[in-house]
């Protein structure tokens, strides 16, 4: 059928489609000169090229860089200093040459006066023991791919930081397909409450959670070139893959747990222990590795050379690296995914008897994941209790709870669930936090309910979001970390809310999870953007989610369906057909559910497309008899964000 003829069919079944929008002050405007204004209008996202393809996928000419570190490092408990050298090969694959790097020295926001701490911690902002890195050795070494396989000699640069962020001028131009290594030593006092990281007194000893601990080289990438954006508190990071090859010494009683593969167990562990984790690898049941009796005693731990240990872990494909030590954690372990993965929790005997399940806990929420969306990629997933209240990095998580098992549980799930955004789907959370926090809301939802059938917190929750949306402090989910008062609810509720409509609501499971799956895979340790996203979700489901990313993501729009009236129409012949009469009185469409109780006492569901906005706020429905609808309610499952449900139920009462 012809565009035109099929335009004038709907409009002469539905003669109000064509009325002005409703009389609302949140209504949208009808079209004016100066452009169209319609909610359907095609989302103007950046051009798509080789790099990035329309169809959302990486393109044939995609690139990234890539950085490889070696790091030595040695915890000193009596100063509490983190002191290490790096040497970091920087990959240029990028079709720039390159002048200078840039570096994240996250720690310099524990310096006096940083403008994280003005920001979010204005009550230490000023406090003698934010001290920050400690650069003592900054040199760089060519390698330019000779002949001979040699490196050019050490050569000193220039740099200079600017807050968290450290600028090296390199002593040559970086081109294409070549590479360069830096070598770097620092140091830091270990804040004792810190910003996802810090150390705890608790059962007598301290416990040492160690992150954002070593210099990292900022993201160059094809959208912005150098990443710069500070690490002030609320924007987490944005970071290059590659493989780590990490020494950690230690006091010898201590336990060591970090990201990546441990090297040399024959060294650090006891013939007790590893045994015991050689069982573990077998078992769907936890295995105590270490348990609380066994703390402190003679034979424990090895002795280790002059009182210390050096831990040796290795990982690839890994944007960030963590650990953590005690000399008092209690240590048990359990597989995961049939022995692909070790699921290892690390607390202290006060943990007890709550974090006795929370490997198990990890063990669940991961084989959720895996099953429903990518198999968790790591052969191993480690539980921490320590300072931190919950934070995430591969491989490795830090969560606070200790005397709540529900609690617990939701940490676990979360924090593990950032294993595929942003670990594996690498977004830039300094910008976009929704791509990482927020997707993370949502696959939470579907563990979480599956183990307390419910929401966690409410998020997701389409009634809680319009009773946040209705106190009038919503902002758009495109609003920076950094800049907003309500990142719980912009960064993970709204998002998280969102994705389940787009799920539930505007497509179906059926359809949008096979869409999901896919966005992930082809962004699997890439850095995609939110034009990515939402051009990966439209090629997968096949239509155009315009109306639904502006509103959503990119404004405060808000949705308020209603039933208006409904008319029982007898014809001349005596026959019977009802008539619903339905508005949109919010600038936001949605499609709409309906639930039609019939005069015979029969039910029905009645699903309506969002095009049916296409020419208006007013929608006729025509039903045909010969039943008549004797009452109408919209969204009976609370699916959508409508913030006044006063109006969607006819008769009123």
């Amino acid at each position: 059928m012809r565009i035109a003829a099929w335009l004038a069919l709907i409009v002469l079944a539905n003669p109000l489609a064509a009325q002005q929008p409703f009389a609302s002050p949140m209504a949208p405007q009808a079209p004016v000169a100066h452009g169209d204004q319609s909610p359907f209008r095609r989302l103007d996202l950046p051009g798509a090229n080789t790099i990035r393809s329309g169809s959302g996928a990486p393109g044939r000419d995609y690139w990234q860089q890539r950085v490889d570190y070696t790091i030595r490092t040695t915890l000193d408990t009596a100063s509490k200093t983190v002191a290490g050298t790096e040497s970091v090969s920087y990959s240029n694959h990028s079709p720039d040459t390159l002048r200078y790097l840039w570096l994240q020295v996250d720690q310099n926001k524990y310096a006096v006066g940083s403008t994280g701490s003005l920001l979010f911690d204005a009550e230490h902002a000023f406090s003698p023991d934010a001290q920050g890195f400690g650069i003592r050795q900054f040199q760089v070494v060519e390698r330019r791919n000779a002949p001979t396989g040699k490196p050019t000699a050490a050569v000193k640069l220039l740099s200079w930081t600017h807050g968290t962020m450290m600028r090296v001028d390199l002593s040559g131009p970086l081109p294409p397909r070549s590479r360069t290594t830096l070598e770097i030593s620092w140091q830091f006092v270990l804040p004792p409450v810190g910003d996802r990281m810090g150390r705890e007194l608790v059962d007598g000893d301290w416990i040492y959670e160690v992150a954002q601990w070593y210099p990292r080289l900022a993201v160059y990438d094809d959208v912005r070139g150098w990443n710069t954006e500070q690490y002030l508190g609320n924007g987490e990071f944005y970071l290059e893959y590659g493989s780590f090859d990490v020494s950690i010494t230690v006091p010898a009683g201590m336990l060591v747990a970090a990201t990546g593969t441990l090297r040399n167990p024959e060294t650090v562990l006891t013939a007790t222990e590893r045994a015991r984790l050689a069982r573990a690898r077998l078992s769907d049941t936890t295995i105590v590795i270490r348990g609380a009796s066994e703390i402190g005693q003679p034979g424990n731990r090895p002795a280790g050379t002059g009182g210390m240990l050096t831990w040796r872990f290795t990982a690839d494909s890994v944007r960030d690296f963590a650990w953590a030590t005690a000399s008092h954690f209690i240590w048990d372990a359990v597989r995961v995914n049939r022995g692909r993965t070790l699921a290892m929790s690390f607390y202290p005997p006060s943990a007890q008897p709550i974090w006795s399940q929370s490997s198990l806990d990890a063990k669940l929420a991961i084989e959720q994941y895996s099953q429903q969306w990518m198999t968790y990629p790591y052969p191993y997933a480690i539980n921490i209790n320590g300072p931190e209240s919950g934070m995430e990095y591969p491989g490795i998580v830090f969560c606070g709870a200790r005397n709540n098992a529900e609690g617990l549980y939701g940490v676990t799930s979360h924090e593990f669930g950032h294993t595929w955004f942003p670990m594996v789907v690498g977004s830039n959370e300094r910008l976009y936090p929704w791509m990482d926090e927020g997707f993370n809301t949502f696959i939470n939802s579907f563990d979480y309910e599956r183990q307390y059938h419910k929401l966690r917190n409410g998020r997701g929750s389409a009634v809680e979001w319009a009773t946040f949306a209705a106190t009038g402090h919503d902002e758009p989910i495109m609003t920076p970390p950094d800049r907003t008062v309500a990142l719980g609810q912009i960064a993970y509720n709204k998002p998280a809310t969102g994705m389940l409509m787009l799920r539930n609501v505007i497509s179906t499971p059926e359809r949008f999870d096979p869409v999901f799956r896919e966005y992930i895979r082809r962004w699997a340790w890439k850095h995609p953007t939110p034009a990515d996203f939402f051009r990966s979700m439209e090629d997968g489901l096949g239509e155009d989610l315009s109306w639904f990313w502006r509103s959503w993501f990119y404004t405060t729009e808000t949705l308020d369906q209603a039933v208006d009236s409904v008319r029982t129409v007898t014809d001349s012949a005596g026959g019977r057909s009802s008539e619903l009469f339905l508005s949109n009185r919010g600038p936001m469409v949605m499609p709409v559910d309906l639930n039609l109780l019939w005069d015979d006492g029969s039910q029905t569901r009645l699903k309506l497309p969002v095009e049916i906005w296409y020419f208006g706020n007013r929608y006729t429905a025509h039903l045909a008899g010969p039943k008549a609808v004797s009452s109408v309610m919209v969204d009976p499952d609370s699916m959508v964000v409508d913030l006044d449900r006063s109006n969607n139920g006819w008769p009123k009462n």
